[in-house]
């Protein structure tokens, strides 16, 4: 079983790589735009598995599925910006921070324990966000704060989920924020619509695409597998992007880009084996 856990995970990563590439080479197109067929893509999975499996649309907790799909779509909108500012690479690992903010909120909202030692795992991560802007000149500001505030509303859709529970099915609260994510983005996008033209209507509908399969991927690797052994496989995302990212964009990395990134990366797989074995 975790051999197949782990080639889920692979697949997840991949996907989710794609994703990030294809963002990257969309510059014509504002991120409201990427942002609506990224939606709509994935609309034409979760609407007919819906409707097929007879699932209540609706859901039965619908303030809870409006307010996961805002700060979803809120999250999304921040990642893709930070992408056009700085390294994929750069942006994924800061992305990833968003169990810190997650455990923080959970701490105040729903009254979960910490242990002590996670703090730590927590601040070794964290460093490496500060190693990544603080002694990178190079890198712009606007990006690590787009991808930071991004992690931190990503953090927040934690906690909502955590609240929905197994009381709506995961297709439900996927299908309630591509829905809001498609007609939002695609309103805010009137105005800077740039209309597709041939391979850019492939590249756009195919970011639903790779989006879905690396959800639908990755929890099947959870289902699979410990979650202690897969959970740090996400993070092949991260050398995925930056492969990509040099070969592809030509992206470049300092030294203390690297050392940063490798900081956030083994402080977050450090607290995911540490939180499944408490």
């Amino acid at each position: 079983m975790l051999k197949k856990a782990i080639q889920y995970m692979i697949i997840s990563a991949l996907a989710f790589t794609f994703l990030n590439v294809f963002v990257k080479t969309l510059n014509n197109f504002s991120v409201y735009q990427i942002v609506f067929f990224r939606s709509l893509g994935s609309l034409f999975f979760t609407l007919p598995f819906l409707i097929k499996n007879k699932i209540l649309i609706l859901g039965k907790q619908k303030g809870l599925l409006v307010l996961r799909s805002i700060f979803g779509l809120i999250s999304m909108i921040l990642f893709f910006l930070s992408i056009k500012f700085i390294a994929m690479g750069t942006a994924v690992s800061i992305r990833y921070i968003a169990p810190i903010f997650a455990t923080f909120f959970a701490l105040f909202f729903l009254k979960e324990k910490v242990r002590p030692i996670q703090w730590l795992f927590f601040g070794i991560a964290f460093l490496g966000v500060l190693i990544l802007k603080g002694f990178d000149s190079e890198m712009q500001v606007e990006g690590v704060v787009y991808a930071l505030i991004s992690a931190l509303f990503s953090g927040l859709v934690f906690i909502i989920i955590r609240k929905i529970g197994s009381n709506d099915h995961p297709v439900v609260v996927v299908n309630y924020f591509m829905v809001i994510s498609t007609v939002i983005g695609g309103v805010l996008a009137i105005n800077s619509w740039v209309t597709p033209v041939g391979i850019e209507w492939l590249i756009l509908m195919s970011l639903g695409v790779f989006g879905y399969f690396a959800q639908l991927y990755m929890t099947k690797a959870m289902q699979v597998g410990e979650t202690n052994q897969v959970a740090p496989l996400k993070y092949l995302e991260v050398i995925f992007t930056m492969i990509i990212g040099l070969v592809w964009f030509g992206e470049t990395y300092t030294m203390l880009s690297l050392v940063g990134i490798l900081l956030i990366v083994f402080g977050l797989t450090l607290n995911v084996i540490t939180k499944k074995k408490a």
